[in-house]
């Protein structure tokens, strides 16, 4: 029994130490792409009346009453010349916002906007269903794609379209903002985590030619591109990774701008984060078991890509390893006590300690970029690392169901996260019609794990062993958090 425990946890430790040297590849190549400077870019000058092509901006919407005219009114003020540009409203919508949207569009289409309103009765598919639908009859060459809740700037389409002057360039995605990063703790670690994978893990694979994905939103596609790879497919929850996995096997290449910025509303309640970290966790599991033996038998594709492809979509299956190593460690510590014949084994894996120092050091370098450095930063930094680090391990049990479901092919509605279009600090959120009420299923279940941890926490005192105190201090409080929140966001 001691064995089995021992070669399970040392197999997790191993491949999320393996999976950390990935991250510090894209590490180096995050910032080796700071100091390049591409001077052979081939840009559309959009001074040019000829060269600037059509523009369809694609925005798929369900039931969100609480942030569509803040979405309508900031589109039509991308700057494009109105001849070359079309708006399509791609509602799924099923209430009330289906009718004040349509009041909303027929006025702006009197103030001489070509923005049209295409209602759909049923959700099949999905955003994947409802962009493939828009895409039948959109006009533009390229298509622009936004979420509800993003806001881009007026020069959002000057700053990416000249980009595709270059035929092999599909896509071009932007870095997502924060509009309400400073609203809560939960939005504070959200944008730390979001962050990361928009400066380091964005920039580090586009710069080494790896395969990068779509975000689903503040993006652009050439349509070319779209159909060339198969168009949109609703069969996982994740559709932007599967097209863009698709697409960059087929040659196409995308760009990745770090420096353009599109803001948008980060999730402010624990069942709104749910039902999101859900969605692309599983997704990501999905497009794995979907896409990666293809990827994998692609000559085309060097084997570094390969593994960095591996590890992309395997990325929300690392929940899975930190919950073992988590609910194993318990047991280890009173191995470690009572068996003193393993204690060169604990020696040895005191190694793997550097991967928590690997993912500190990543975050740091993509935290500075955007907040700059100095040491009143660097300490709020390591205080704010530390609890994204506690609260992601709470909701390790939420994610792993969501990737094993994934593997196994379950099934599952696209659950959109509800917007709540908060403008200051002190605006409430409780009167949304769109949160979700009902307890989580496993939520009895976190309550159970947080008390496994306090016991983890008395174990080791009471043995004098300190050597996973922290560790299980911040899986007590992880699972804490989440428990508490999940049950007081719902009154």
């Amino acid at each position: 029994m001691y064995l089995t425990i021992i070669i399970v946890y040392t197999l997790a430790l191993t491949i999320i130490f393996i999976y950390s040297l990935s991250q510090l590849n894209l590490l180096f190549g995050y910032l080796k792409s700071k100091k390049f400077e591409d001077k052979d870019l081939l840009l559309f000058d959009l001074s040019k009346t000829e060269e600037i092509p059509n523009v369809t901006i694609q925005l798929p919407v369900f039931n969100e009453l609480y942030v569509m005219e803040r979405l309508l009114d900031n589109i039509v003020l991308l700057e494009y010349p109105k001849d070359k540009l079309e708006i399509q409203v791609l509602d799924d919508s099923t209430d009330e916002s289906v009718t004040t949207t349509a009041i909303k569009i027929d006025f702006l289409r009197k103030q001489g906007i070509n923005i049209k309103h295409i209602h759909r009765k049923n959700r099949e598919g999905f955003k994947a269903g409802a962009l493939k639908e828009g895409l039948k009859e959109a006009m533009g060459e390229y298509i622009a794609i936004f979420d509800a809740d993003f806001l881009p700037e007026p020069d959002w389409l000057k700053k990416t379209i000249p980009y595709f002057k270059n035929p092999k360039i599909g896509v071009v995605q932007t870095r997502w903002g924060h509009i309400n990063r400073d609203y809560s703790l939960l939005t504070k670690i959200q944008a730390l985590s979001l962050d990361y994978h928009f400066t380091m893990e964005q920039s580090g694979r586009n710069f080494k030619k790896h395969f990068i994905n779509f975000n689903g939103t503040a993006g652009i596609w050439r349509k070319a591109c779209i159909e060339d790879a198969g168009n949109w497919q609703g069969d996982t929850l994740t559709e932007d990774l599967d097209l863009s996995y698709r697409a960059q096997l087929n040659q196409w290449e995308f760009k990745y701008l770090e420096n353009v910025v599109t803001p948008a509303e980060l999730p402010m309640i624990v069942s709104a984060s749910r039902s999101q970290q859900f969605r692309w966790n599983k997704g990501a599991a999905e497009n794995f078991k979907k896409t990666y033996k293809r990827v994998l038998k692609c000559e085309r594709t060097p084997w570094k890509t390969k593994m960095h492809s591996f590890f992309h979509l395997l990325n929300s299956s690392m929940f899975i390893l930190i919950l073992l190593l988590a609910v194993l460690s318990v047991p280890v510590l009173y191995i470690k006590n009572k068996e003193p014949y393993f204690d060169l084994y604990f020696n040895i894996t005191s190694v793997f300690a550097l991967s928590s120092v690997i993912f500190f050091v990543n975050y740091w370098v993509s935290y500075k970029n955007i907040h700059g450095s100095g040491f009143k930063n660097f300490w709020q930094y390591t205080g704010l690392f530390l609890t994204y680090f506690s609260v992601a391990m709470g909701f390790s049990l939420h994610n792993s169901i969501a990737v094993l479901e994934g593997h196994l092919g379950k099934k599952s509605e696209f659950i959109r996260t509800p917007k709540f279009n908060m403008k200051k600090l002190s605006d409430k959120w409780k009167g949304n019609k769109y949160i979700n009420h009902n307890l989580s299923k496993h939520t009895i279940l976190e309550a159970i794990l947080m008390i496994y941890f306090a016991f983890a926490l008395y174990s080791g005192i009471k043995m004098g062993d300190y050597g996973l105190f922290g560790f299980h201090l911040m899986l007590f409080s992880g699972f804490s958090f989440v428990f508490f929140k999940s049950v007081t966001d719902k009154f």
